[in-house]
C-alpha cells in the first residue's frame, strides 16, 4: 500500500451520484482487468472488445500497458517495485473511470498476484465492480507468436526481468472471467465477456 504522504486533506463529495450517471449513460462502469503473459492477446482481446461495447452504445475506455508508460507512468521501469507502482496507478486511475460511469478496459500484465489484488481491494472498498479477465495462454504459445519480438530480446539477455523468461507470472486462481486464447476464437472471447457484462447487469442485454 502506497503511503500517503499530503496532509491536511479531506475528500469533497459531489452532489451528482454514481447511480445518477448510471441512469444517464444507460449502463453502469466497471473495471476489466485483463491480465495474462506478453503476447497472449491482452490488448488485442480489449480493443476487439471496445468495438463491440461501443457499437452497442456502452462508453469505455482501454487503458493499455504500453500507452501508460508514455505518459502518467513515464518515470517508471520493469523492476518489481515499479511495476507494482505501475498497477497501483493504474488501479486508481480506473477506479475514477468506473466512478464517473465508465466501463473501463484495463490491459497489463499485471503479473504479482499482491498487485491485483490491491486493485480489486481498492475498487470494492469504493463499491465498485472490479472483473479480473485471465487471458490464459501457454508461454510456448506466446513465445511462439511473439509480436514485438520482446521473447527473442529476452532469451538473448537483451531485455532483462522479462515476464515468463526471468521474472515470474503469477497466473489468476479464481478470475471472474478465463479466457484460452489458444483455444478460442476472438469472437468467442468477446461474446464471453460481453455475456458476463449483461449476466452481472453492468450493461442490457
Amino acid at each position: 500500500m502506497a503511503e500517503q504522504k499530503a496532509t491536511n486533506i479531506h475528500w469533497h463529495e459531489g452532489e451528482v451520484t454514481r447511480d445518477e450517471r448510471a441512469g444517464l449513460l444507460g449502463h453502469r462502469g466497471a473495471t476489466l482487468w485483463f491480465t495474462g503473459l506478453s503476447g497472449s492477446g491482452k490488448s488485442t482481446v480489449a480493443v476487439a472488445l471496445e468495438g463491440v461495447l461501443h457499437d452497442r452504445g456502452v462508453l469505455c475506455y482501454r487503458l493499455d500497458g504500453d500507452n501508460v508508460r508514455f505518459g502518467i507512468n513515464k518515470n517508471l521501469g520493469f523492476s518489481e517495485e515499479d511495476r507494482a507502482e505501475n498497477i497501483r496507478r493504474v488501479g486508481e486511475i480506473s477506479k475514477l473511470f468506473v466512478d464517473s460511469g465508465v466501463l473501463v478496459l484495463s490491459s497489463f500484465i499485471s503479473p504479482y498476484v499482491r498487485d491485483r489484488e490491491l486493485v480489486r481491494q481498492v475498487h470494492e472498498d469504493a463499491g465498485m465492480a472490479f472483473i479480473e479477465v485471465f487471458v490464459d495462454c501457454s508461454l510456448d504459445a506466446a513465445e511462439l507468436r511473439d509480436p514485438k519480438g520482446l521473447y527473442k530480446k529476452a532469451r538473448a539477455g537483451e531485455i532483462k526481468n522479462f515476464t515468463g523468461i526471468d521474472d515470474p507470472y503469477e497466473a489468476p486462481q479464481n478470475p471472474e472471467i478465463h479466457l484460452r486464447t489458444d483455444e478460442q476464437s476472438l469472437e468467442q472471447e468477446v461474446a464471453e465477456i460481453i455475456e458476463q457484462l449483461q449476466a452481472r447487469g453492468l450493461i442490457p442485454q
